[in-house]
């Protein structure tokens, strides 16, 4: 079977999942984990398996307030109140999602996923 095509997303498509919290520009991993086409556990594991790499300046894990007030937010809402969540998500800062590139697990084809959530 051949391999399937690499789809690189738009910068616009990366914006749109851009969020603020806590006065810092993140995505939340289950968005990075589509971007990067792994599963969010996935992403997740690399935070739990390496917390050394990963200092609050990276990435956190949404506080409860935080997570209501995002879903709040959150105009389309999946399997009612949680969206599909189990767990409060992790939220990535440019830092972070460049850690999660180097992690074991995700695809090193050549091409980088590059965020533009810097000042």
């Amino acid at each position: 079977m051949p391999p399937l095509p690499t789809v690189v997303p738009t910068e616009l498509a990366i914006e749109r999942r851009i969020l603020v919290i806590r006065d810092c520009k993140v995505m939340i991993d289950r968005d990075l984990a589509e971007l990067y086409s792994v599963e969010t556990r996935v992403v997740n594991q690399a935070v739990r398996r390496n917390p050394r790499r990963f200092p609050p300046d990276f990435a956190f894990q949404l506080t409860r307030d935080e997570f209501h007030d995002w879903r709040s937010q959150t105009v389309i809402s999946n399997f009612g109140d949680r969206m599909g969540l189990r767990y409060r998500p992790w939220v990535f800062t440019e830092q972070g999602v460049a850690m999660l590139y180097g992690q074991a697990g995700f695809p090193h084809d050549g091409t980088r996923l590059f965020l533009y959530i810097g000042t």
